[in-house]
């Protein structure tokens, strides 16, 4: 038998429902031919990734290492940019209010970073004994001081970090711990006062000499 015989015998059979094939090894040559035909699957099982879609990133095929820009121009004014004056001399002063709160920040110098001689030069923290004598606007007053120094001592602090110094944390350290020592005795002679006011408001009404009614300018004691 010739092999288009062959091939048309396989088209009539492969139109059926069944398809009769001799064994592989009485035939060879038809079953070669045979699975050609029931191969029904593409090569690619995968899903289909070719088809053109809208892209929406704004930033697509722009990349600094290939020097390609963007997609759209770009407006550009024509005004020449302006020149650093290198020259101190003819550099503008600006006015700047000396009273200005954000001085606080800073020393007397008005400098961003303070030498540790100037740093390490200062005294020994308030005493409990020495602010119990001291009135409630002075303690007032000296706890935002405290507080202005310890503002000043973290602000040249992240500085030193900034610049990379490598001087004057130690002597900042110092200083702080002070500070915060004397704004500890500030808040143990407040609770001091509190609890002896504490005590007082509830003494006061066992009192006959004292008035507890007694409200603005009226006397607080008793006449008798």
């Amino acid at each position: 038998m010739s092999m288009p015989a062959v091939t048309r015998s396989i088209r009539l059979r492969f139109s059926s429902a069944a398809l009769d094939v001799p064994p592989a090894f009485l035939a060879p040559s038809l079953q070669y031919v045979s699975t050609l035909a029931l191969q029904t699957s593409q090569f690619s099982t995968s899903t289909i990734r070719c088809l053109r879609t809208r892209d929406y990133s704004k930033n697509r095929g722009v990349s600094g290492l290939r020097r390609t820009g963007l997609k759209r121009p770009i407006q550009m004014a024509k005004e020449p940019l302006p020149q650093p004056v290198l020259d101190p001399a003819k550099r503008s002063k600006i006015k700047v209010d000396e009273n200005h709160g954000l001085w606080g920040f800073f020393n007397k110098a008005k400098r961003s970073l303070t030498k540790p001689e100037d740093e390490n030069a200062h005294g020994r923290p308030w005493s409990v004994e020495e602010l119990r004598h001291k009135s409630f606007e002075d303690l007032h007053c000296l706890w935002w001081v405290c507080v202005k120094e310890r503002n000043r001592l973290a602000t040249e602090k992240y500085e030193r970090q900034r610049v990379e110094a490598g001087y004057g944390d130690h002597e900042a350290l110092e200083r702080d711990r002070t500070v915060r020592h004397t704004q500890r005795a500030i808040k143990h002679v407040l609770s001091e006062r509190w609890y002896a006011w504490e005590d007082a408001r509830k003494i006061a009404p066992k009192d006959p000499q004292i008035n507890p009614r007694a409200r603005g300018t009226k006397p607080v004691y008793k006449h008798q």
